[in-house]
């Protein structure tokens, strides 16, 4: 890898961690959902029976909200700006 590749690794980082400090939760749509749910095993998000099945075509999918950690953000900014600098120290390959 040169050092044009660490530098975007690094900006990306420090954006998506700005990101989730701005954020406080997000919504997964029915598919990822079903998917994390089939993935955990645990139970269907929905049954079998008739009468929840009557329901489910009334109300919405079934979504997950996720709460990413506080944490999560300060985590990637500050190993985005290590990978940025650390590009900046890399020697130019011209």
């Amino acid at each position: 890898m040169n050092r044009n590749r660490y530098f975007l690794i690094g900006v990306l980082l420090l954006l998506l961690g700005s990101q989730f400090r701005m954020i406080d939760s997000f919504v997964l749509n029915e598919p990822t959902t079903r998917a994390l749910a089939d993935m955990s095993r645990k139970s269907s998000p929905t049954t079998s029976e008739s009468f929840s099945s009557f329901l489910m075509q009334v109300h919405p999918k079934p979504t997950k909200r996720v709460h990413p950690p506080r944490w999560l953000g300060l985590a990637m900014i500050a190993v985005g700006s290590v990978v940025s600098l650390h590009a900046l120290a890399i020697p130019r390959n011209d």
